[in-house]
């Protein structure tokens, strides 16, 4: 069995008051492709966002490659640390609009990790290669369409080399017809053993690309199961509700 990539360990946030994580536990295996579905306001984004401290969690532990880190006391450089070593792939796209689709790739890169330029643009070209973007390389993102926009984020993804890549409802802003070219994508991605985890409302996608499903509701994990075991036998009634109502059921 593979080694353990990422570790969450009893993940805590509350917003105004109101707990929105109640101590969630989470793993995700090398080469592994975890789904988190479930219905809105579950905290499915919020704990990845607390994952790759984009939010502060309350509590927890965070433990990547062997390496553990308080989620609430982590200091800058351990945060900085985190985010080396992984990739965030947003709803939104968060291109940069007054970069090209090479320089929207490269600046990272460039900028971050002070590549010389003319090795970043060398992997940048590999990576709008592999989804599908080579010949958009000096187009601008509003040049773009949404499925077009999101392929070049996999990209930047890709080229930081991460060990693991945070993808947040990913789809969800696109409509269907370039939501298949997005998941193209991210299934190439899967099949080229990268470790993923995806909050998803895409039930193809976590039923035939995603090795485990873990299903949230009101802040805590309901269940969790190989893909298969999830939607061919679902562990309680809720989940079977949840898979009726949105049409993942058989």
């Amino acid at each position: 069995m593979a080694e353990d990539m990422l570790r969450l360990e009893g993940v805590r946030k509350t917003f105004g008051g109101s707990e929105v994580l109640h101590g969630i536990d989470l793993t995700v295996r090398r080469g592994e492709v975890v789904a988190i579905l479930g219905p809105s306001g579950s905290g499915k984004t919020t704990l990845l966002r607390c994952a790759n401290f984009l939010e502060r969690a309350d509590a927890g532990v965070l433990e990547l490659g062997g390496e553990r880190y308080d989620l609430a006391q982590a200091t800058k450089r351990e945060m900085a640390a985190v985010r080396r070593r992984t990739a965030f792939v947003f709803q939104n796209y968060n291109l940069f609009r007054n970069r090209t689709v090479l320089g929207n790739v490269t600046e990272g890169l460039v900028v971050a990790r002070k590549m010389p330029r003319a090795q970043a643009e060398e992997i940048a070209r590999g990576c709008l290669e592999r989804v599908g973007m080579a010949d958009r390389a000096d187009a601008y993102p509003a040049e773009l369409s949404g499925g077009q926009q999101q392929r070049v984020a996999i990209a930047r993804a890709m080229a930081t080399d991460p060990e693991i890549i945070y993808f947040d409802e990913p789809t969800s802003a696109l409509d269907p017809e370039l939501t298949v070219e997005v998941l193209g994508s991210m299934r190439q991605l899967a099949e080229g053993g990268m470790t993923m985890l995806v909050v998803t409302h895409e039930m193809g996608f976590a039923k035939n690309v995603a090795d485990r499903v873990v299903f949230m509701e009101d802040g805590a994990v309901v269940a969790a199961a190989s893909a298969h075991e999830f939607f061919d036998h679902p562990a309680n009634d809720r989940v079977r509700i949840f898979l009726r109502t949105v049409g993942g059921e058989g």
